[in-house]
C-alpha cells in the first residue's frame, strides 16, 4: 500500500514539474511564423504570366504571417499591396543607387510585417558593392540587388536579427564569385552587427544545393555564421530546385526553437503556383 502512494506521489510530483515548467516557458516566450518567398515580379513581358492575377492573392496570402520577406518585389509592388492587411507594414530594400542607369530597378526586397504593436522593429537596408551580368548572363546588375537587415525585440524584451537578401544568378565563374563576395559582405555586416545574437538569414540564395560548387559556399557561409538549415532538403521533395534557403542561430541571450518549417503549398491559384519559387515558412518559439 505504501509503495502504490509512493509512486502516486512521485507520479503527481512528475505530473506537477512538467506543467509548471510548460506554463514557464509559455509565460516566457513568444510565437512567430515567418514566410520567405521570390515572388517572380518581373515585368509581365519578362514573367511569362498575369503578374496582376498573382501578386493580389500573394498579399491576401501573407495575413496568415507575423513576418514575410519577399524577392523579386520589383515591378508589381501596388498590387501586392492592395490585399494586406489593414495593421500590415510593408518595408522595402535599396532602391537604386546607380545614378548612371535610370531605367535599373532597386533590390526587390519587401518585408511585411503582420507584428502586434508591442514588438519593435528596426530595420536597414545595404546594396551589395559587386554583380555579375550587364548584357550577358541573366542581367543581375540592372537590379540594385542587396540585403535587408532587422532588428526585432519580442514584447518579453528577446531580441534577434533577420537578414532578407537575394543573390546574384547565374551559373558562370564570374557569377559564382559575384555570389561569394556578396555572402562574404553578409557575414562581415552580421559580425558588425549581431555578433552573438541570435539571427536568421533568408532568401534566395541561388546557391543549387546539388552544385558542389555552389553548396561549398553555402557550407562556408553558414560555419562562418555559425547557422543552421531549418528545411534542408524540403524542396527537393516538392520537385523544385535547391535556390532558396532559411538559415538561423541561437544568441547568447536569446534561443529560437524551431517549432515548424517547410513549404507552403497554399501560395496557388486554380491553375498553377504564385510564383517560380516554393513558399517556404519557418515556425519559431522565442525565449
Amino acid at each position: 500500500m505504501i509503495s502504490k502512494i509512493s509512486s502516486l506521489s512521485l507520479g503527481l510530483c512528475l505530473a506537477i514539474f512538467f506543467y509548471l515548467s510548460f506554463i514557464s516557458t509559455n509565460l516566457s516566450s513568444e510565437e512567430i511564423k515567418i514566410l520567405v518567398y521570390n515572388t517572380h515580379g518581373l515585368p509581365a513581358v519578362f514573367a511569362g504570366d498575369d503578374p496582376e492575377e498573382r501578386f493580389p492573392l500573394i498579399g491576401e496570402k501573407t495575413k496568415s504571417y507575423q513576418l514575410s520577406l519577399l524577392q523579386e518585389d520589383f515591378a508589381h509592388h501596388e498590387l501586392l499591396l492592395k490585399n494586406l492587411s489593414e495593421g500590415s507594414v510593408a518595408l522595402r530594400g535599396n532602391t537604386n543607387n546607380k545614378s548612371f542607369c535610370p531605367f535599373c530597378s532597386g533590390s526587390g526586397l519587401t518585408m511585411i510585417s503582420n507584428l502586434e504593436k508591442e514588438w519593435q522593429i528596426e530595420i536597414q537596408s545595404e546594396a551589395f558593392n559587386t554583380c555579375s551580368g550587364w548584357l550577358g548572363g541573366l542581367n543581375d546588375c540592372f537590379a540594385t540587388k542587396g540585403f535587408q537587415l532587422a532588428r526585432i525585440e519580442t514584447p518579453l524584451g528577446k531580441h534577434f536579427y533577420v537578414v532578407n537578401t537575394h543573390l546574384d544568378a547565374g551559373r558562370n565563374s564570374s557569377d559564382r564569385q559575384a555570389r561569394a563576395t556578396q555572402l562574404q559582405q553578409i557575414a562581415a555586416k552580421m559580425k558588425q552587427e549581431a555578433s552573438e545574437e541570435a539571427l536568421i538569414i533568408v532568401g534566395d540564395l541561388n546557391l543549387r544545393w546539388n552544385d558542389p560548387e555552389d553548396r561549398a559556399l553555402l557550407e562556408a557561409f553558414k560555419k562562418d555564421l555559425g547557422l543552421t538549415d531549418s528545411i534542408k532538403g524540403v524542396q527537393a521533395e516538392g520537385g523544385w530546385p535547391i535556390l532558396d534557403y532559411v538559415l538561423y542561430r541561437n544568441g547568447r541571450t536569446t534561443t529560437l526553437e524551431v517549432l515548424e518549417a517547410g513549404e507552403d503549398i497554399a501560395f496557388q491559384n486554380e491553375k498553377e503556383p504564385l510564383s517560380d519559387h516554393p513558399a517556404l515558412f519557418m515556425k519559431l518559439l522565442i525565449y
